[in-house]
């Protein structure tokens, strides 16, 4: 039984439903930092040469976790440090808040999605926000808490400098095509189980919300796999299926545009679905802490 580390993860969560993410000096930002900066020494456009970077991103950081005392306030202060629960359903609910401003509406969706906002209308930006809650919950909260159940504190920063990797080198540029190949499909591998539990738990606390869950089972089993990611569709389909919207469609990242096969049964999502997919995210982490901290309460020394 780790009490310590069950007793981390809990404190670590409470603190970031109350406080959310630190405004300043987040160490995520300055792993990025780290990370670009050897960037600079390290790229090369080769598949060999990403890895190197990866390994000597990530190796470094999952040491730090090993080396660290697995006490109650270290298991908290990183479990706080890399959840984004909380700031997640604080920048969809802002999108619903500027939506009447639509370029400030646009100019607030890249803390949300990595597509073209220039171009989008509200119904594009509405869609857009609430397909970006239901993926991001599996990478922002859900994925942490389980390899912090898995691996304690190592588990917890490793998988935040894998996370973070993939958003700054995986797409698929003519520039990360080969270099960022390793660190996407690290992350790919890094939230397989999460994006999976994270639709099971869509499934779960639907009806807590007002969601569906048969609506939620349905979509996961029959549209999940048609996403092109591995991972963020099983999200996204259960999300649609639970709060009875229509994802998917077209979208636009600078040249590259994507036609994406649709989630769901129901209509495109309007206003008023971004405050139920912000509610639905919190409930799916939430129980997801709670697992990751029972996980630790019972796992043996």
């Amino acid at each position: 039984m780790d009490v310590a580390g069950a007793a981390g993860i809990a404190l670590g969560a409470a603190a970031d439903l109350v406080f959310a993410d630190p405004r300043r000096g987040h160490p995520v930002a300055g792993f990025g930092r780290a990370a670009a900066a050897l960037e600079q020494r390290t790229y090369r456009d080769s598949r060999t040469a990403g890895a190197l970077h990866w390994a000597a991103c990530v190796v470094p950081v999952a040491a730090l976790g090993v080396v660290l005392p697995h006490r109650v306030l270290v298991t908290a202060v990183a479990t706080w440090a890399v959840l984004g629960g909380t700031s997640l359903g604080r920048a969809g609910t802002r999108m619903d808040d500027l939506l009447d401003d639509l370029p400030a509406a646009r100019a607030h969706l890249p803390t949300l999605a990595g597509r073209d906002p220039s171009s989008l209308g509200g119904a594009e930006l509405v869609r857009a926000t609430v397909e970006s809650v239901a993926e991001n919950t599996s990478d922002a909260a859900v994925a942490p808490l389980v390899w912090g159940a898995v691996a304690g504190v190592p588990g917890l920063l490793a998988y935040r400098a894998v996370n973070t990797l993939d958003a700054m080198v995986g797409y698929r540029s003519e520039r990360y095509a080969r270099f960022g190949w390793a660190s996407a499909r690290a992350d790919d591998v890094a939230n397989w189980v999460p994006a999976r539990l994270t639709a099971a738990l869509t499934v779960a606390v639907a009806p807590l919300v007002g969601g569906s869950a048969s609506g939620a089972l349905a979509a996961w089993r029959r549209d999940g796999g048609a996403h092109p990611s591995p991972n963020s569709g099983r999200c996204e389909a259960a999300a649609a299926g639970a709060l009875g919207v229509r994802l998917g469609g077209r979208n636009v990242y600078g040249t590259r545009v994507e036609d994406r096969p649709t989630m769901g049964d129901g209509e495109p999502p309007v206003r008023a679905d971004i405050g139920r997919a912000v509610a639905l995210s919190r409930a799916v982490w939430t129980a997801a802490a709670a697992l990751a901290v029972t996980a630790r309460l019972l796992r043996r020394r």
